[in-house]
């Protein structure tokens, strides 16, 4: 009698009893009289000996051996501990089922280019490196939701099409969207988190969301996907203090529940040891004298690149909040220092080891006649904040709210140089496909 079907994260339970794996062969070799066959599930990988005797002949081994890698198969047999083994178990292979066979598979354990790899990116996920990335990049999901949840935030789901920027105007996707003239892939569901707020008090996003910017660099793509949480009532510094709690969090549970994954991909996990609150807090004017120090031309009013982060993340053991930059560098909507109005209540969290930034956030202009200003300043069509406005007209209060990058997060947590990998299918301006 066959065993009860059974993932290859749960074999740990199953010691010393038959089972069924099904899913795909993700290697295979012999030895003699013995047959190895690696198998993968989605959930791990598993060895499964095959041994001449009295559930396989010659012939049937032959078979085994010969079979093509990724071919989807069902493997039935019995649990061992076997401390040398992805994950200490082993399969004592009883049968095997053959549920099709593959093709040649193009991805072979040997070098290939980048570009082969990315167009074959549909392929290259079922690897064990990039499933171990994209299995924290679920778990860092998870772990999201179950943090805001517990404090009592409201899931808000934005609309993808909207009628006008929420951040610079030269990065738009645009289409034509009926006899309405133009309408825009967002960039940005904050606005409407804005409004939510209004409504719900402490509400939350997880979305994707599109920039054109004509970037290359490893730490950019068009489409990505952005956590933004909204807090009526919540001033920068309250702001900052749940960020720094969310991201502690974040990265407490990929340690806690992704350790095998972080062994696949060889992270050293001491730096992520160190993650928790609170985080060191940087002025502006002080990441500019950091620069400077360390032989940066770095002037007031300049924004910071990727180099510059960089740098500044060395000088500390987590991430970093650098707050009250010049206004005249950031969004249209981020509320003055009441103390100097060229700066403004906003911060940017770098993340350690070069990672650079991982949340940009800010407490919101409040006022409505500021609000006016701002957006005529920059150059915004008014009619299309029209709505935007109406909430500093009915009930308008104090408000904060932050954008946390997915893909930089988990490229961060993972150690990986490049964020394409912390995506599944990745867009970037030179790549659609697949």
């Amino acid at each position: 009698m066959s065993g009860e079907w059974v993932s290859i994260e749960n074999l740990k339970n199953y010691e010393g009893k038959d089972v069924e794996i099904r899913g795909w062969l993700a290697n295979r070799r012999s030895s003699g009289k013995v047959v190895f066959l690696i198998v993968r599930d989605g959930t791990g990988f598993v060895q499964t000996t095959l041994s001449l005797g009295e559930y396989f002949d010659k012939e049937s081994l032959k078979t085994w051996e010969r079979l093509p890698l990724e071919s989807a198969l069902i493997v039935e047999g019995k649990v061992r501990r076997e401390e040398r083994a992805p994950g200490g178990y082993e399969l004592e292979g009883r049968k095997v089922t053959l549920v099709s066979s593959s093709d040649e598979y193009p991805i072979q354990k040997k070098d290939h280019s980048v570009e082969f790899l990315m167009e074959n990116r549909h392929l290259w996920i079922r690897s064990r490196r990039q499933n171990a990335v994209l299995r924290i990049r679920n778990q860092v999901m998870m772990s999201i939701h179950e943090f805001l949840q517990a404090r009592g935030f409201t899931l808000i789901d934005p609309p993808i099409l909207t009628p006008a920027a929420c951040e610079g105007t030269t990065t738009l996707f645009a289409l034509d969207y009926f006899d309405l003239g133009k309408a825009y892939l967002s960039q940005s569901g904050q606005l409407y988190m804005e409004a939510a707020c209004m409504a719900f008090g402490k509400v939350y996003c997880l979305a994707p969301a599109f920039r054109a910017e004509k970037s290359k660099t490893r730490r950019h793509l068009t489409e990505f996907w952005m956590l933004e949480p909204e807090m009526a009532f919540y001033d920068w510094q309250d702001n900052m203090r749940l960020q720094e709690e969310l991201v502690s969090f974040i990265v407490q549970e990929v340690l806690r529940k992704k350790r095998r994954e972080l062994e696949i991909l060889e992270r050293d996990t001491a730096p992520l040891e160190r993650i928790q609150p609170p985080f060191p807090r940087i002025s502006y004017q002080e990441a500019i004298e950091i620069l400077q120090r360390k032989g940066f031309p770095a002037q007031w009013g300049d924004d910071f690149g990727g180099d510059e982060e960089s740098v500044i993340s060395q000088e500390f053991d987590r991430p970093v909040f650098i707050h009250h930059y010049p206004a005249a560098i950031k969004a249209f909507y981020m509320e003055p220092d009441p103390e100097n109005p060229d700066l403004v209540l906003n911060d940017d969290l770098i993340a350690p080891e070069g990672y650079g930034e991982i949340i940009g956030g800010s407490e919101r202009i409040h006022d409505l006649t500021l609000l006016e200003r701002r957006i005529a300043e920059h150059h915004l069509p008014r009619e299309a904040f029209a709505w935007y406005l109406d909430l500093r007209r009915y009930g308008t209060c104090p408000h904060s709210g932050f954008g946390l990058g997915i893909e930089r997060t988990v490229a961060w947590i993972c150690g990986i140089h490049h964020i394409r990998e912390a995506i599944p299918f990745p867009r970037q301006i030179y790549r659609i496909y697949p």
